[in-house]
């Protein structure tokens, strides 16, 4: 499911390669760097594949200090559906996008300007 909001674009993948390949083509379009993110359903492979990628990862700024704090107590599926309905998406869409990364898949976002 690729989604286009008003405010972000999401791309869900299979692997690190094919998220190398969707950051590139966002880059090509236009997209910055502090406009891109990756997420992953593990944090340490979140970490390596933003870092591959020169992507971002989805933080204090995109999620407001409480949300960051409240991450702390709250469970994997949680914290991920908090950081994507950060970017602007919805519940629903949010649980979906869980769901992906469940599967061990990749999800691409990339927030408008």
């Amino acid at each position: 499911m690729n989604q286009t909001h008003h405010k972000s674009y999401a791309k869900v993948v299979e692997n690190g390669v094919q998220a190398v390949e969707a950051v590139n083509e966002l880059r090509n379009t236009g997209y910055r760097y502090e406009d891109v993110f990756v997420l992953a359903h593990d944090q340490d492979r979140t970490d390596r594949i933003a870092d591959t990628v020169d992507a971002k990862e989805i933080g204090i700024k995109e999620e407001g200090v409480f949300d960051s704090l409240a991450n702390l107590f709250r469970s994997r599926g949680d914290e991920l559906r908090a950081k994507i309905t950060s970017l602007g998406f919805t519940d629903t869409e949010a649980d979906f996008y869980e769901k992906e990364l469940d599967q061990g898949k990749v999800l691409v976002i990339a927030k408008k300007a």
